[in-house]
């Protein structure tokens, strides 16, 4: 298995970059899209990588950061997550940013990654957040009909949806339609 690999990026082709070794050796792999926005023709790279066999090729993953490849292995554990799709999700955003993702049951991150549904974005939370040792809550991610009306009132306001998902589960139960949306704006401001 290659761990790690150190050289110097001679090419780049789409998503992938030809890192050449000093020993001579050429290695293509696949890099996360945000790192190659950042890199120069003939610049070092120590990378982390992942490397992928099926029966008619090899094909290497490489990642900047150790949590990056760690995040990638968590990924491709899951049910119907694949070494593509998992790799679409780390090169999507930052680990912290995923590591929110799933803490805060936010299935609204994972589905604005090309080719990620809904269903598939449930199971990484899932799966993601036993292993991170968070709480799976499906009641922050299905609203009632109710908190679907509470939500479109705070939204047409002009809130922001991220922090509405966050205030409709804190809102008192015995309440009024009305009085919980006049409890989340005092919450909301």
């Amino acid at each position: 298995m290659i761990g790690k690999i150190k050289g110097k990026l001679v090419e780049i082709d789409g998503n992938q970059g030809l890192l050449e070794t000093t020993s001579g050796l050429f290695y293509q792999l696949y890099l996360p899209s945000y790192l190659l926005s950042r890199l120069k023709i003939n610049q070092s790279l120590e990378l982390y990588t992942h490397l992928y066999f099926r029966e008619d090729s090899f094909i290497l993953f490489g990642f900047n950061t150790k949590e990056e490849y760690q995040l990638f292995k968590e990924l491709i554990t899951v049910p119907g997550v694949g070494v593509k799709t998992a790799f679409a999700i780390i090169s999507f955003g930052k680990v912290n940013q995923l590591i929110e993702a799933v803490k805060n049951n936010d299935v609204d991150y994972f589905t604005e990654i090309p080719g990620l549904g809904k269903k598939t974005a449930l199971k990484i939370i899932l799966e993601l957040s036993s292993k991170l040792k968070k709480e799976f809550n499906l009641e922050k991610i299905y609203f009632s009909e109710e908190d679907k009306a509470i939500y479109d009132a705070l939204i047409s306001l002009g809130f922001n949806s991220y922090q509405v998902k966050k205030i409709i589960p804190k809102l008192p139960k015995n309440l009024k339609l009305e009085e919980k949306i006049k409890e989340a704006l005092k919450m909301l401001k």
